[in-house]
């Protein structure tokens, strides 16, 4: 049952804008994602994408909308009358992560500035379940939901010109990992071998909206064995899926 009063605007020439309350949940979450589900496969009959975001979605009409008012009332009628998200589609991915002082550059600063040992940082961020919001800023960047407020802490305000792929970091109150080397302003914790983006592959990440993520620590010496064979195409990583 809808549980959110939410708003619906004219945004453009071919676009509704429907928006949750500002916060990131993952009850909204999951009200987005049944939302989205249910526009995309059962009841808006014109051509449509949708896009979305922590607490909004964008329904975009292929061919335009001659009545909005009239779009909007089927958006609203369909969200009145939805029903849960099945569980049962989404997976935990466990993500190994070597937090060796050579990957965490910045455990030292946060240590400092939290007033927290660096062991102690390692084991709530690895002992958390992150909810995966969506993915952007680059094509496999997961933004994760579920950091421990003892680990929360400012962007930098000069970002680095370069940070390695496949960098464990925390920005404000999020954690994430860079799928490849980019510039950017998080606290780095740590590494992972795994590649979260492979044009190649279908889909290209592995992860989605509404999957979790879990890290778990590994030696320096488990790092680049897994390197390794993710470097050969034969690392499988490890997974289940959630229960409804």
């Amino acid at each position: 049952m809808p549980q959110y009063k939410l708003t619906y605007k004219p945004y453009g020439a071919h676009s509704i804008l429907i928006e949750w309350p500002t916060e990131i949940h993952g009850d909204i979450l999951n009200d987005v994602l049944c939302f989205k589900q249910i526009i995309e496969n059962k009841c808006i009959k014109d051509k449509v994408q949708v896009k979305f975001a922590y607490n909004s979605l964008l329904v975009i009409y292929v061919l335009g909308i001659n009545n909005v008012y009239d779009k909007i009332s089927t958006l609203e009628s369909a969200y009145e009358t939805m029903s849960g998200l099945n569980k049962s589609t989404f997976r935990r991915w466990n993500i190994p992560v070597c937090y060796d002082d050579e990957f965490g550059i910045d455990l030292d600063e946060i240590s400092g500035q939290n007033n927290i040992s660096k062991s102690d940082i390692i084991r709530l961020h690895s002992t958390s379940v992150y909810t995966v919001y969506f993915i952007g800023f680059l094509p496999g960047f997961l933004y994760l939901g579920g950091l421990k407020k003892e680990l929360h802490i400012p962007r930098k305000s000069t970002p680095r010109l370069a940070v390695e792929k496949g960098a464990v970091a925390i920005g404000g109150n999020q954690t994430g990992v860079y799928p490849n080397a980019s510039p950017g302003g998080w606290n780095i914790i740590g590494n992972t071998p795994i590649d979260f983006f492979d044009v190649n592959l279908n889909p290209p990440c592995f992860a989605k909206a509404g999957d979790q993520i879990q890290f778990y620590p590994i030696s320096r010496k488990a790092y680049s064995v897994i390197k390794k064979l993710v470097d050969a195409g034969v690392y499988q990583l490890e997974s289940e899926v959630l229960d409804d």
